[in-house]
């Protein structure tokens, strides 16, 4: 007798029944496994079942067996656990740099990672009602080709918008093209950015990634940014406050000791910590000075000051005296 078309894909159907539809708590007898494996036109005999069973476990596939009142099987981890399931779809629910279409699509995805129980209980648990989500459906898009530009040491082309006070695109430059160098892609603040160099302003920029439209690779090769090898994004992240570029600066500050978490949690454990008093230390760091830089200083209040430079120190004075006329006019 012919064998069915589909008995030579039997061990890959198996396998994709074992992920779907078990996991630590479902499992599944012989006799179901048979049943599901029918539901594809595959027969599978009993002797044979064990045989392909333990091929799935010489694969890698974690198939354990349980035995109470019947012999029943299961895999027992899949390719993430419920807890880094819940950790990514978390994090693409929180992003607002992805829009609503797409972050359902992700979730979908990463949904079928784990068992159809561990989906279904994961699923319940998204909320994508009144998030903040991007109106660009071109991000991902954008992203590829970025990556396909670095990887080539290519440069790209690409509009950037704005929102207006009526809710409506504005294109920056007179809708001219800007042609940029990139550099790195960083999440900030539930946000995706480029940083790249700007061949027409002579410097590094930061660019939103769902701002970004019409992006294209272009034959010339990046320029600007120095060496590649040298770049550290995390170091590069801890200096930039709000993703505002501006002036790079050694800037000494004095806290309370009550803010030794948040500028660890800030600059990072290795942080130089010059002098410790009984109710306050100074440290310094190396930022950009900006305003966004300079309302993470004031958002402390007299908990934080800038001892140096003295230029910095007198900027954010003027910043603070700005914003006190503002209120008393």
């Amino acid at each position: 007798m012919a064998k069915k078309p589909n008995q030579k894909l039997k061990l890959l159907f198996l396998m994709r029944i074992l992920l779907e539809k078990t996991d630590n708590t479902h499992a599944l007898t012989l006799s179901e496994i048979s049943a599901e494996l029918a539901k594809y036109d595959i027969s599978a005999e009993r002797k044979s079942l064990y045989d392909d069973l333990e091929l799935l476990k010489l694969y890698g596939v974690n198939v354990e067996v349980k035995r109470d009142r019947q012999v029943r099987y299961y895999v027992s981890s899949h390719e993430f656990s419920p807890a880094e399931l819940k950790l990514l779809i978390d994090a693409v629910q929180a992003s607002k740099a992805i829009t609503l279409k797409k972050s359902n699509e992700l979730i979908r995805k990463l949904e079928g990672h784990g068992s159809k129980y561990q989906g279904a209980q994961l699923h319940e648990q998204v909320f994508m009602e009144n998030r903040l989500k991007a109106a660009n459906e071109e991000i991902f898009e954008n992203v590829e080709k970025i990556c396909d530009a670095m990887s080539r040491n290519k440069r790209i082309r690409c509009r950037y918008f704005e929102w207006n006070s009526r809710k409506q695109r504005l294109l920056r430059k007179s809708g001219e093209y800007y042609e940029l160098s990139p550099k790195a892609l960083n999440w900030y603040d539930e946000n995706y950015y480029l940083v790249a160099y700007d061949s027409e302003a002579q410097k590094v920029k930061h660019f939103r990634v769902d701002k970004m439209l019409e992006v294209s690779v272009s034959d010339l090769a990046r320029e600007g940014i120095g060496s590649l090898e040298d770049f550290d994004m995390a170091i590069y992240s801890r200096q930039v406050f709000g993703m505002y570029g501006g002036e790079l600066c050694n800037v000494r500050i004095r806290c309370e000791n009550s803010l030794a978490s948040v500028v660890i949690d800030r600059f990072g454990q290795d942080v130089t910590i010059l002098s410790n008093y009984e109710d306050s230390f100074e440290f310094v760091a190396k930022v950009m000075i900006s305003p966004t830089f300079f309302s993470w200083v004031m958002g402390f209040g007299n908990k934080m000051k800038i001892i140096s430079p003295d230029y910095v120190a007198h900027e954010l004075a003027k910043t603070a005296s700005e914003i006190l006329e503002l209120y008393e006019g």
